[in-house]
């Protein structure tokens, strides 16, 4: 699976459990899903592609700032929280963080 293919799942799988446990739906509800399918979107077409840095730390915020400001609640919320629904995801995500401080250490030097 490509990186790209696992931010898109890791995504859909953020929203999900925001919307099925912080806001007690059963589903996402229509909003939700169209902020899903824009976020791949943008996935889809980020100009760094396989070596695109993570969002956060991306020069270019290609989100529009509303969207920008509700994943970044999502993120805030479902991301404690994924060390127990997916501790995969979780454990690739901190690799990538640390991986990410170590290069910018290295380009210190």
């Amino acid at each position: 699976m490509s990186r790209i293919a696992r931010d898109q799942h890791t995504i859909r799988m953020m929203i999900s459990l925001y919307c099925r446990h912080h806001l007690h739906h059963s589903e996402p509800s229509a909003e939700y899903r169209a902020l899903s399918d824009y976020a791949c979107r943008r996935l889809q077409h980020c100009r760094w592609g396989e070596a695109k840095p993570a969002c956060k730390d991306c020069p270019t915020h290609c989100y529009a700032p509303d969207k920008r400001q509700k994943m970044q609640e999502i993120m805030r919320w479902t991301g404690p929280r994924m060390l127990f629904y997916s501790p995969r995801a979780t454990m690739r995500h901190l690799g990538q963080c640390i991986s990410s401080i170590l290069a910018k250490l290295r380009a210190r030097r």
